[in-house]
């Protein structure tokens, strides 16, 4: 492959989630989607008729490829990350990364030993409104967070419970938020796990509480962050963010920030209130789903990090997996 020509992509698993990254694939202009696979062969045709490219059998579609995602579900992540890894092939693997951490782990070795990428589909760390948030928090100090993702019950059938499809989002983020070590984990469960409150915290004394739900009635996607010097709430789903202050100080983006692809670069407004200041920065925009593929493949064609890495998703796993633990066998505390 030269620097100018398009990378050639495919995706392992077009289900609900696979089925959007074939539609995105396709409408980068950097990528080249060479053809889809599914247990399936009836459903990989169909997808593969929509974006106008081949439906392959998985071992056919990883020697046409130089990168994949891999959508299957988490219990296949391992096998068919190692076999596309082997062969040389790029991988975006879908969240949560494998289903044990020792595969994980494997599997960076493994990328290692094969000079090949691994990134993690944590999809909301390229949300617009996370990525104005973690430019908002650079150096200040995070006393708390606060994260609720819930929703009412899927019609489709998922394999994994609430922690390990809807939390391990929040708590990739919150990892991203917190640069320091978990020293306690606390979680309680009901519904069989489909409706989870966690606590967990940091060394440096940081907090977050989470809540995860497939029960709820309506559908929320929303972080607060209480810092020092103010609260900022982020809903996910219009992709905005509120600062509240009392302190008339304004964020002003760094010289770096202000060229970063997805950062908050001006202010919308600021309103006055009895309450003190509550300014709202504009967000920049696109899909997350976009933007995180567009960076995977930047990322293969450039030799770069990944913004997500392999590391990374093993650290949410490994703290999903305690909460999970802790909440389906109704044990209340234990040591991260």
């Amino acid at each position: 492959m030269s620097s100018t020509d398009p990378l050639r992509v495919g995706v392992i698993g077009v289900g609900s989630m696979g089925q959007n990254h074939a539609r995105v694939y396709g409408e980068l202009p950097d990528a080249d989607l060479v053809g889809v696979a599914d247990a399936d062969a009836d459903r990989a045709s169909e997808i593969a008729a929509r974006h106008d490219t081949r439906a392959m059998d998985r071992r056919e579609l990883i020697e046409a490829t130089e990168a994949v995602s891999i959508a299957v579900p988490t219990a296949h992540h391992y096998s068919t990350a190692r076999e596309c890894i082997a062969a040389g092939v790029h991988v975006l693997v879908e969240k949560p990364f494998v289903a044990e951490p020792s595969e994980g782990r494997e599997l960076v070795a493994l990328a290692e030993e094969h000079d090949v990428t691994i990134q993690v589909g944590h999809v909301e760390r390229f949300n617009p409104a996370v990525s104005a948030v973690i430019d908002i928090l650079d150096d200040r100090e995070i006393i708390a967070l606060d994260a609720r993702r819930l929703g009412s019950p899927r019609e489709r059938d998922i394999k994994d419970g609430a922690v390990m499809d809807l939390m391990i989002h929040d708590i990739d983020v919150m990892l991203s938020c917190v640069d320091e070590d978990v020293d306690l984990v606390n979680a309680v469960g009901a519904r069989e796990g489909r409706y989870v409150d966690a606590q967990v915290r940091f060394g440096g004394g940081t907090v977050a509480s989470l809540t995860a739900s497939r029960v709820t009635q309506r559908k929320i996607r929303e972080l607060t962050i209480t810092a020092r010097d103010c609260w900022i709430v982020v809903d996910y789903i219009d992709r905005s963010v509120e600062i509240h202050r009392q302190s008339p100080e304004r964020y002003e983006p760094s010289d770096d920030a202000r060229h970063t692809k997805f950062h908050s670069r001006v202010w919308r407004r600021g309103i006055e209130s009895n309450e003190g200041i509550i300014e709202q920065p504009m967000v920049g925009g696109g899909e997350p789903l976009k933007n995180e593929l567009a960076a995977f493949v930047e990322c293969v064609r450039t030799g770069g990090e990944p913004v997500v890495t392999a590391d990374d998703g093993l650290r949410a796993l490994e703290i999903a997996r305690t909460i999970d633990r802790l909440a389906t066998d109704e044990t209340r505390e234990v040591d991260a």
